[in-house]
């Protein structure tokens, strides 16, 4: 049966997006993971079949596109179980939009066209050493002098930190608080800007960092929006990270059913395929049951999403969802493989690895609750 959410428009573009993943990142996924990284040109190849200009105006090299084409490229890259690959390509769509909303003309003229092309990589840098979630009360400050602002602080497991070269940075330009918060882009070459790479439990391929800012002296033009408006503009790129997120999550999870139903039916046990074992069918089934019902609650929160709602609590409840479906697949796949699923270089072991980087990224499980209470007046 058709979907009612996809057209023949986004069914063309899985098709374009699904041959890019099969020729450019699966067969090197395994290799890239234990480099701990991925060559930089793949960014211009996948600018190339307009993955990274999708929901950014046409005049900057964007394709302003609904909420199901942007589900269709997140899935469909899901299915190379890299995730370190996929978060890094994907910087620049939490990274690069507040520079779309909030820039000045000059500015989004200036970076906005390097960054979807893929000759500049974008970042997101909110979390500091001292707190995560807690955005209100970030430290990183960013003084006035004249026509720059003077930047101190650190930012750490930041995304892409180690070679991006536009840090979308939350600042504290004013008093404490969220309205004392200020975005500013700090570009990678600035004097005082260092890096620390961190090594990490999953995402290998994606190069995380800590940043230091030591007196960098940044220009006023690359604050995005007014002083202390900064705030809303974080929270309000949340809520598309954490469709994102949930999206992604739902689509490894799915690839960890459909590598566990494969690997079932070819190995035999006790003289029969391992998928003639009730106990094996019935974890595929409770598999099954997961990521459908994640995906259609995905697809009924993208469908209200483009139709001008904001459901704030629900997307916070769906990337929990999402979360704990690909948790859950994520580790029955490994527990169907046997020995072979705690190797080393197959997807399921890959995405095992990464369940818990989306479980705390982006809102972890227990400020989701906790905003979702809020948002349902609790």
């Amino acid at each position: 049966m058709a979907s009612p959410f996809y057209t023949a428009e986004h069914e063309a573009y899985r098709e374009v997006v699904r041959r890019f993943v099969e020729k450019e990142i699966e067969p090197y996924a395994h290799e890239w993971d234990e480099a701990g990284g991925f060559p930089r040109e793949l960014y211009e190849k996948a600018a190339a079949i307009g993955l990274l200009g999708l929901g950014f105006p046409e005049q900057y090299g964007g394709t302003e596109v609904d909420n199901f084409m942007w589900i269709v490229a997140v899935q469909e890259l899901a299915r190379a179980g890299a995730g370190g690959v996929s978060a890094s390509l994907k910087s620049n769509s939490i990274g690069a939009p507040p520079i779309a909303r909030a820039g000045s003309p000059e500015f989004k003229a200036r970076v906005l066209p390097e960054i979807l092309s893929g000759k500049k990589i974008s970042a997101l840098a909110i979390t500091e050493p001292s707190g995560g979630s807690d955005v209100a009360n970030l430290r990183t400050s960013a003084r006035r002098d004249g026509d720059v602002y003077i930047v101190n602080g650190e930012k750490t497991f930041i995304t892409s930190g180690m070679r991006a070269d536009y840090i979308t940075t939350a600042v504290r330009t004013g008093g404490a608080g969220p309205e004392g918060v200020s975005l500013l882009v700090i570009e990678g070459d600035t004097p005082g800007l260092s890096r620390t790479p961190l090594k990490k439990m999953g995402w290998w391929a994606s190069d995380t960092a800590t940043l230091h800012f030591d007196n960098c002296r940044v220009p006023a033009g690359n604050l995005l929006g007014e002083e202390g408006k900064g705030f809303k503009i974080i929270m309000h790129n949340f809520n598309s990270e954490r469709l994102t997120m949930a999206a992604g999550c739902i689509a490894a999870a799915r690839v960890c059913l459909e590598d566990a139903t494969e690997y079932a039916k070819q190995r035999h046990t006790f003289g029969k395929p391992l998928a003639q074992h009730q106990v094996i069918r019935h974890k595929l089934v409770d598999m099954a049951q997961r990521v459908a019902a994640s995906q259609a609650m995905l697809e009924m929160l993208a469908w209200r999403l483009d139709h001008g709602e904001s459901p704030v609590a629900e997307i916070c409840m769906l990337k929990n969802q999402a979360t704990q479906t690909m948790a859950f697949c994520a580790s029955e796949a490994v527990q169907i493989f046997g020995g072979a699923g705690f190797m080393r270089g197959i997807k399921v072991e890959r995405i095992y690895r990464e369940v818990k980087v989306n479980a705390i990224g982006g809102g972890s499980e227990e400020i989701m609750k906790d905003l979702a209470s809020r948002q349902m007046g609790l």
